[in-house]
Protein backbone atom coordinates (compact mmCIF):
# COMPACT_ATOMS: atom_id res chain seq x y z
CA UNK A 1 0.00 0.00 0.00
CA UNK A 2 1.08 3.52 -0.70
CA UNK A 3 2.70 5.98 2.06
CA UNK A 4 0.11 8.57 3.60
CA UNK A 5 1.40 11.56 5.99
CA UNK A 6 -1.47 12.91 8.13
CA UNK A 7 -0.80 16.65 9.14
CA UNK A 8 -3.24 17.36 11.98
CA UNK A 9 -4.02 15.35 15.37
CA UNK A 10 -7.45 16.38 15.99
CA UNK A 11 -10.92 15.18 16.08
CA UNK A 12 -11.19 15.78 12.30
CA UNK A 13 -7.59 13.34 12.01
CA UNK A 14 -9.15 10.45 13.81
CA UNK A 15 -12.22 10.33 11.47
CA UNK A 16 -9.59 10.37 8.48
CA UNK A 17 -7.93 7.98 10.65
CA UNK A 18 -10.62 5.36 10.35
CA UNK A 19 -11.41 6.47 6.94
CA UNK A 20 -8.16 5.46 5.49
CA UNK A 21 -7.74 2.06 7.53
CA UNK A 22 -11.01 1.41 6.02
CA UNK A 23 -9.52 1.35 2.37
CA UNK A 24 -7.06 -0.60 0.95
CA UNK A 25 -5.18 2.00 -0.82
CA UNK A 26 -2.87 3.62 1.55
CA UNK A 27 -1.41 3.24 4.51
CA UNK A 28 -0.79 5.62 7.14
CA UNK A 29 3.10 6.56 7.83
CA UNK A 30 2.32 8.75 10.73
CA UNK A 31 0.95 12.46 12.03
CA UNK A 32 2.42 16.15 11.81
CA UNK A 33 1.13 17.84 15.05
CA UNK A 34 2.67 20.68 17.77
CA UNK A 35 5.49 20.31 18.99
CA UNK A 36 4.41 18.97 22.29
CA UNK A 37 2.35 16.36 20.28
CA UNK A 38 5.28 14.78 18.75
CA UNK A 39 6.11 11.33 20.82
CA UNK A 40 2.22 10.99 21.54
CA UNK A 41 0.03 8.27 19.70
CA UNK A 42 -3.69 8.91 17.77
CA UNK A 43 -5.50 5.67 16.92
CA UNK A 44 -1.87 3.94 17.55
CA UNK A 45 -0.45 5.78 14.89
CA UNK A 46 2.23 7.83 16.36
CA UNK A 47 2.85 11.44 16.07
CA UNK A 48 6.47 11.97 14.26
CA UNK A 49 7.06 15.41 13.98
CA UNK A 50 5.50 18.88 13.20
CA UNK A 51 6.06 21.57 10.63
CA UNK A 52 9.84 22.22 11.46
CA UNK A 53 10.33 18.88 10.36
CA UNK A 54 7.85 18.72 7.00
CA UNK A 55 10.73 19.01 4.75
CA UNK A 56 12.72 15.92 6.15
CA UNK A 57 9.55 13.78 6.23
CA UNK A 58 9.09 14.86 2.28
CA UNK A 59 12.21 12.42 1.90
CA UNK A 60 10.53 9.88 3.54
CA UNK A 61 6.97 10.00 1.95
CA UNK A 62 5.42 12.04 -0.64
CA UNK A 63 1.55 11.76 -0.32
CA UNK A 64 -0.21 13.89 2.22
CA UNK A 65 -3.57 14.94 3.39
CA UNK A 66 -4.29 18.01 5.39
CA UNK A 67 -6.43 16.66 8.02
CA UNK A 68 -7.23 19.72 10.32
CA UNK A 69 -11.15 20.76 10.03
CA UNK A 70 -12.01 24.21 8.67
CA UNK A 71 -13.60 25.73 11.72
CA UNK A 72 -13.66 28.75 13.03
CA UNK A 73 -12.50 29.44 8.71
CA UNK A 74 -10.22 28.26 6.00
CA UNK A 75 -7.58 30.42 6.64
CA UNK A 76 -4.94 27.55 8.89
CA UNK A 77 -6.05 24.93 6.36
CA UNK A 78 -4.67 27.26 3.25
CA UNK A 79 -1.98 28.54 5.02
CA UNK A 80 -0.71 25.22 5.25
CA UNK A 81 -1.60 24.05 1.67
CA UNK A 82 0.75 26.49 0.65
CA UNK A 83 3.37 24.93 2.59
CA UNK A 84 2.81 21.64 1.56
CA UNK A 85 2.76 22.96 -2.22
CA UNK A 86 5.85 24.36 -1.70
CA UNK A 87 7.69 21.71 0.18
CA UNK A 88 6.30 19.47 -3.13
CA UNK A 89 3.68 17.10 -1.57
CA UNK A 90 1.34 14.96 -3.77
CA UNK A 91 -2.13 15.47 -2.63
CA UNK A 92 -4.68 12.48 -3.40
CA UNK A 93 -8.21 12.48 -3.48
CA UNK A 94 -9.14 10.18 -0.24
CA UNK A 95 -12.64 8.34 -0.95
CA UNK A 96 -14.52 6.04 1.64
CA UNK A 97 -15.28 2.85 0.43
CA UNK A 98 -18.30 3.02 1.98
CA UNK A 99 -19.02 6.36 -0.17
CA UNK A 100 -21.15 6.38 -3.67
CA UNK A 101 -19.21 8.58 -6.25
CA UNK A 102 -20.18 9.04 -9.64
CA UNK A 103 -17.55 8.56 -12.78
CA UNK A 104 -19.03 11.38 -14.29
CA UNK A 105 -18.32 13.32 -11.01
CA UNK A 106 -14.69 15.41 -10.84
CA UNK A 107 -13.03 15.39 -7.73
CA UNK A 108 -9.82 17.82 -7.06
CA UNK A 109 -6.62 16.78 -5.58
CA UNK A 110 -6.72 16.99 -1.65
CA UNK A 111 -10.21 16.32 -1.37
CA UNK A 112 -11.68 13.83 1.26
CA UNK A 113 -15.02 11.99 0.60
CA UNK A 114 -16.33 10.13 4.22
CA UNK A 115 -18.62 7.22 4.72
CA UNK A 116 -22.26 7.65 3.09
CA UNK A 117 -21.44 10.27 1.03
CA UNK A 118 -23.47 10.38 -2.34
CA UNK A 119 -21.57 12.71 -5.28
CA UNK A 120 -23.61 12.31 -8.09
CA UNK A 121 -23.32 12.63 -12.00
CA UNK A 122 -21.60 15.91 -13.56
CA UNK A 123 -20.69 17.42 -9.75
CA UNK A 124 -17.85 19.30 -9.67
CA UNK A 125 -15.75 19.14 -6.18
CA UNK A 126 -12.86 21.69 -6.04
CA UNK A 127 -9.11 21.14 -4.59
CA UNK A 128 -9.15 20.57 -0.77
CA UNK A 129 -12.75 20.16 0.57
CA UNK A 130 -13.81 18.31 3.13
CA UNK A 131 -17.24 16.11 2.15
CA UNK A 132 -18.13 14.54 5.53
CA UNK A 133 -20.37 11.45 6.30
CA UNK A 134 -23.46 11.11 4.42
CA UNK A 135 -23.48 14.32 2.79
CA UNK A 136 -25.37 14.24 -0.62
CA UNK A 137 -23.94 16.33 -3.15
CA UNK A 138 -26.27 15.92 -6.26
CA UNK A 139 -26.01 16.48 -9.88
CA UNK A 140 -24.51 19.61 -11.02
CA UNK A 141 -23.16 20.64 -8.25
CA UNK A 142 -20.23 22.70 -8.15
CA UNK A 143 -18.55 23.63 -5.23
CA UNK A 144 -15.12 25.45 -5.19
CA UNK A 145 -11.62 25.01 -3.80
CA UNK A 146 -11.38 24.88 -0.05
CA UNK A 147 -15.26 24.48 1.38
CA UNK A 148 -16.40 22.04 4.30
CA UNK A 149 -19.57 20.33 3.65
CA UNK A 150 -20.59 18.63 6.94
CA UNK A 151 -22.18 15.92 7.55
CA UNK A 152 -25.77 15.14 6.73
CA UNK A 153 -26.27 17.93 4.49
CA UNK A 154 -28.38 17.70 0.84
CA UNK A 155 -27.32 19.92 -1.47
CA UNK A 156 -29.58 19.52 -4.13
CA UNK A 157 -29.32 19.69 -8.53
CA UNK A 158 -26.93 22.88 -9.94
CA UNK A 159 -25.95 24.21 -6.63
CA UNK A 160 -22.84 26.41 -6.92
CA UNK A 161 -21.05 27.13 -3.81
CA UNK A 162 -18.18 29.49 -3.52
CA UNK A 163 -14.72 28.87 -2.56
CA UNK A 164 -13.78 28.89 1.40
CA UNK A 165 -17.25 27.93 2.46
CA UNK A 166 -18.87 25.79 5.32
CA UNK A 167 -21.81 24.30 5.28
CA UNK A 168 -23.04 23.23 8.76
CA UNK A 169 -24.39 19.75 9.37
CA UNK A 170 -28.23 18.58 8.56
CA UNK A 171 -28.41 22.16 6.28
CA UNK A 172 -31.08 21.37 3.15
CA UNK A 173 -30.14 23.38 0.34
CA UNK A 174 -32.39 24.06 -2.45
CA UNK A 175 -31.58 23.55 -6.47
CA UNK A 176 -30.11 25.96 -8.23
CA UNK A 177 -28.54 28.55 -5.70
CA UNK A 178 -25.25 30.41 -6.14
CA UNK A 179 -23.12 31.36 -3.39
CA UNK A 180 -20.62 33.64 -3.00
CA UNK A 181 -17.15 32.85 -1.41
CA UNK A 182 -16.60 32.49 2.19
CA UNK A 183 -20.54 31.03 2.71
CA UNK A 184 -21.18 30.14 5.75
CA UNK A 185 -24.59 28.02 6.33
CA UNK A 186 -25.76 26.87 10.05
CA UNK A 187 -26.37 23.50 10.64
CA UNK A 188 -29.68 22.14 10.27
CA UNK A 189 -30.71 25.32 8.21
CA UNK A 190 -32.87 25.29 5.03
CA UNK A 191 -31.87 27.09 2.58
CA UNK A 192 -34.59 28.22 -0.25
CA UNK A 193 -32.97 31.57 -1.63
CA UNK A 194 -30.10 33.96 -1.30
CA UNK A 195 -28.81 36.28 0.70
CA UNK A 196 -29.77 34.33 3.54
CA UNK A 197 -32.69 35.09 6.14
CA UNK A 198 -34.25 33.13 8.38
CA UNK A 199 -35.39 30.28 6.50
Amino acid sequence: MKQLLLVGCGGHARSLIELIESSAEWQIHGLVGLPDQVGNSILGYRVIGCDDDLPSLREECQAVVVAIGQLPDSAPRVSLVQQLEQLGFQFPVVISPHAVVSRYAQLGPGTTVGHGVIINAAAVVGNHCIINSRALIEHDVHIDDHCHVSTGVLVNGGVHIGSHSFIGSGAMIREGLTFPRFTTIGAGQRVMGWPLRNQ
